[in-house]
């Protein structure tokens, strides 16, 4: 066990964020770029270590609107997982409750890098999904461009935003709907161009329901992939009671498993 994840002190984590990159299924380049693979036994592998009780696995833009590698990855990680994926808004309810018995607990909307269905869909998914189902939605967005949506997210069911919204700029918008209930994924420290530290003392201290911890592993495309440090960090910036919210509590009511694995971690 490292260093680092002795010093966790076997506190539970739900990864609230990482992808399975498995060659089997279809996957399209997205820029040019396409990952490495990390299948299911990868993961599990990397994050041995950690008191894992669950996590989302969450559709990167190379994997598009393809469900079939997402309810393999589901139902060889178990029911402690879930799955957030990339649909088009014409998908059925037929469709979506066949996901949501899979695992599948929210539509991304992937501003960032594309692949997903287009912004303009969003206010219309976003209370579908969860009207049917209790999903919600997430994006992958530059906090520079939260501006022209705050009203909107505002008016939403239920919403996350990915690696603390990225960037400085911005980021007092994204502190603003944390406040008002939007989620924000403690995620892909190696993205963003701020101190990560302040930056999650300053959400908890606006909502400590707000921040959902994640690997982001294999961190595709990140300038510095995450560390198991990364973890330590957010026990040793937010203290004990706010690091549980943030590790596995505030996940677990978001994201809502089949099977709480809190109180029995995944073996890998």
């Amino acid at each position: 066990m490292s260093g680092a994840l002795k010093l966790a002190g076997g506190i539970p984590v739900f990864d609230s964020h990482f992808h399975i990159v498995d060659r089997r299924f279809p996957l399209v380049p997205n820029q040019g770029y396409l990952p490495d693979d990390f299948a299911c036994g990868d993961y599990l592998a990397r994050t041995g270590d950690m008191a894992l009780c669950g996590g989302a696995v969450v559709s990167g833009s190379f994997q598009a609107m393809d469900q079939v590698y997402l309810l393999d990855a589901l139902a060889t990680l178990g029911p402690a997982f879930v799955g957030v994926t990339q649909l088009p808004s014409t998908v059925s309810d037929a469709e979506l409750a066949k996901l949501d018995a899979a695992g599948v607990r929210a539509v991304r909307f992937n501003i960032k890098r594309g692949g997903s269905e287009g912004i303009e869909h969003l206010e219309q998914m976003a209370r579908r999904v969860y009207q049917l189902l209790r999903w919600h939605v997430e994006l992958y967005i530059d906090s520079r461009e939260l501006g022209g949506l705050e009203q909107t997210l505002l008016t939403l069911p239920a919403v996350s935003i990915d690696h603390l919204g990225l960037s400085k700029e911005g980021f007092k918008t994204l502190l603003k709907l944390a406040e008002r209930g939007v989620r924000v994924k403690a995620t892909g420290f190696g993205r963003v161009d701020f101190d990560v530290k302040q930056a999650l003392r300053d959400i908890a201290s606006a909502n400590p329901e707000a921040l959902m911890f994640g690997t982001d592993l294999p961190s595709t495309r990140a300038p510095r992939p995450y560390r198991d440090e990364d973890l330590l960090l957010v026990l040793d910036t937010l203290g004990e009671e706010l690091a549980r919210k943030a590790l596995y509590q505030n996940a677990l009511s978001f994201y809502r498993p089949a099977k709480n694995g809190s109180a029995a971690f995944v073996s890998g």
